[in-house]
């Protein structure tokens, strides 16, 4: 089994400017569970891929040359509604790209992430 894994991406950590925002905002849009290791890092549990967020003064932002993490919805428009009902910022509206649709948003804790759908 570890042969499948090696040189797969395993782990994806998060900068965030205000860690109980985020939790709050991926717990209350997308389902994600946390687990806590001290006061300034929650590992993700339940996200597709493990990984986590950490207090810290910056954030991902793509115009700053970050990397963009694309998740999945079966529905774009109730996951938009969602997002915007739960504190997130939309900075892109859906638009067409080769493959589907997607969005761009800002969560609380000021990182970048995107939505897509192939529907």
């Amino acid at each position: 089994m570890p042969e499948l894994n090696h040189h797969k991406i395993n782990y994806v950590e998060f900068a965030t400017k205000n860690l109980s925002a985020s939790k709050l905002f991926f717990q209350t849009v997308f389902n994600w569970q946390f687990k806590d290791y001290g006061p300034e890092y929650s590992a993700i549990e339940e996200g597709g891929l493990d990984g986590g967020f950490y207090q810290a003064d910056t954030c991902a932002r793509t115009e700053n040359g970050s990397a963009l993490v694309v998740l999945y919805s079966a529905n774009l428009e109730a996951t938009l509604q969602s997002v915007t009902a739960a504190g997130g910022i939309v900075i892109k509206e859906i638009f067409p790209f080769p493959g589907g649709r997607r969005f761009q948003f800002l969560e609380p804790g000021g990182n970048e992430l995107a939505v897509w759908s192939d529907i």
